[in-house]
Order: structure tokens, then C-alpha cells, then sequence
């Protein structure tokens, strides 16, 4: 994933069409979430997201990428992320992460969220643990995002959250969050962990992708032969959220959730704001 050095920051009149990016990737996740059920393959999840796409006049802008073949990634127990959708029927209990965006008048929308086949109930209480830690991190992310000063706060955030909270989980450090506009992955890289290097300042009409994967083990990965498919070294099972949200000049907004993220940071004191349009 290669990031150009210009940070894009969006203008009110933008940032309203991000908005309606977002929104429909929402949707389209819902789609795939809703048809992820015992006996699904992860092509006909992967056909249900499309049809979301389709009927809205989008486009996405993860089939085609870089060769990518369809409009999400579904990634399922050990696997990380970039899971591609085939014939693997789903079982009750698996852990399921999906992947997907669109593209609405040019602007990208990119989210993330991990499930269990069947409902909390069909799962292990280790992999609802998991898949849990992961959101609340992100959201620990988020409200760094929303308060912060650096693009390292958010990975300094994440880290911490886990590093307290979860010191039993891996915190997976080889894939990041990344800004996010007229193209999916701009600068700048999002890290999900502590680093020395401080980042870029955050700044009025930047919008990012913060995602990070976190595993029942270590975080070690290795990348199938497909080319995609990345799993953890261990076997261990994993999970991965991820929201695109917006600074703006009147606070931040979670541009892929239905609330702007209200529920998520609320327990961090944070209310989100709409931006102006």
C-alpha cells in the first residue's frame, strides 16, 4: 500500500459527499452482514454487498483494485484481512470480518466490521472478547482522532486501550489505517500502534480510515499464495474494525456509522458533529 506525501483536506461542500460515501458503505456492509448466515458461501456475501452498490448507481472501489475481484474482503477466523469471497460455505461460530466501500460522485467511503455466523451466542466467549477489544479500540482511536493534535495520537490510543485492557491479545502492526478522499488509501498511513515518529499535524478537513486487527495470539501475519489473504502466524483467530471519520472545524464525524458515532464515543465524553454543507 504505497501513500503519496500530500495530506488532501476537504472542503464543507466535500465533506457532504463523503458523507453520502460513507453512508452507502454502510449500507453495503450491512447487506453482506445480513447474508452471512450458516450455509452462505462468501461469493453470495460478497453478491449481496454488490447488489447494495448497483442499485445505488455507485461504483466500488475495491473490486478491480490493484486486481482485487470483488466489492468486499471477507476474512474468516484466522484470517486477517483481504480474504477473497469463493465457494467456503460458513459455518455457525465462525468469527467473519468484512470489508467493503464505494465510491459516491468520487469520493470513497471504507469501513469494517467482524461478526459470528449465527449470532454472539453461536460463537466462543473468546472470539466475542476479540471481536469486542477490536471495536473499543477503534473507537479509542477514533476519540484520539477527535481530540488529538498528531496522527500518532490514534496509534498511541490503540495501543495503550489494548496494551491495558487486552495485554492477552496481539495487536497486529503490519496493516494501517490511511487517509481517505478522491482515493482509498492517500496519505496519511495510520498506524495502530506506539511509534517514535509523531505524524503529520490533524488539521481541519481530514478524513481518515482507522482499522485496526487484533488476534486471540500474536501478531505475526503471513499472506497466502493468493497474494491477498492475510492470516496469523499462530492459527489464532482475529478481527478487524474500521470507521473513515472527519475532522472538521467543529469537531469530527464518523462518516461510515448511522449516528456519526455518538454510541461509540460517547463513553469517551465525545459528542460528534455534522459538518456544515
Amino acid at each position: 500500500m504505497i501513500f503519496g506525501p500530500r495530506i488532501e483536506l476537504k472542503t464543507p461542500a466535500e465533506l457532504q459527499v463523503m458523507h453520502r460515501a460513507g453512508q452507502l458503505t454502510r449500507q453495503v456492509l450491512a447487506a453482506a452482514r445480513s447474508a452471512a448466515v450458516p450455509g452462505a458461501t462468501t461469493a453470495e456475501v460478497a453478491a449481496a454487498a454488490e447488489h447494495v452498490i448497483v442499485a445505488a448507481g455507485a461504483r466500488s472501489n475495491f473490486k478491480g483494485y490493484q486486481g482485487f475481484p470483488a466489492v468486499v474482503c471477507i476474512s474468516v477466523n484466522e484470517e486477517i484481512v483481504h480474504g477473497i469471497p469463493g465457494p467456503r460455505t460458513l459455518e455457525a461460530g465462525d468469527l467473519v470480518s468484512i470489508d467493503g466501500g464505494a465510491i459516491v460522485e468520487g469520493f470513497h467511503g471504507d469501513s469494517a466490521l467482524t461478526m459470528i455466523v449465527g449470532g454472539d451466542d453461536a460463537g466462543s466467549a473468546a472470539d466475542r472478547e476479540l471481536s469486542a477489544a477490536t471495536e473499543q479500540a477503534m473507537w479509542a482511536g477514533i476519540a484520539a482522532f477527535a481530540i488529538g493534535t498528531r496522527v500518532s495520537d490514534i496509534g498511541d490510543a490503540i495501543d495503550d486501550f489494548v496494551t491495558e485492557r487486552f495485554p492477552h491479545l496481539g495487536l497486529v502492526e503490519e496493516f494501517t489505517g490511511h487517509g481517505i478522499g478522491t482515493a482509498m488509501h492517500m496519505a496519511p498511513e495510520v498506524l495502530n500502534y506506539r511509534a517514535r515518529s509523531n505524524g503529520p499535524k490533524i488539521k481541519a478537513g481530514m478524513c481518515l480510515a482507522i482499522e485496526p486487527m487484533l488476534t486471540r495470539g500474536g501478531g505475526e501475519t503471513v499472506t497466502l499464495d493468493d497474494d491477498w489473504t492475510a492470516v496469523t502466524a499462530d492459527g489464532s483467530r482475529a478481527s478487524h474494525w474500521e470507521h473513515s471519520v472527519a475532522r472538521h472545524v467543529d469537531g469530527v464525524w464518523v462518516l461510515t456509522a448511522e449516528d456519526g458515532g455518538a454510541a461509540g464515543l460517547s463513553p469517551f465524553g465525545i459528542t460528534p458533529v455534522p459538518p456544515a454543507g
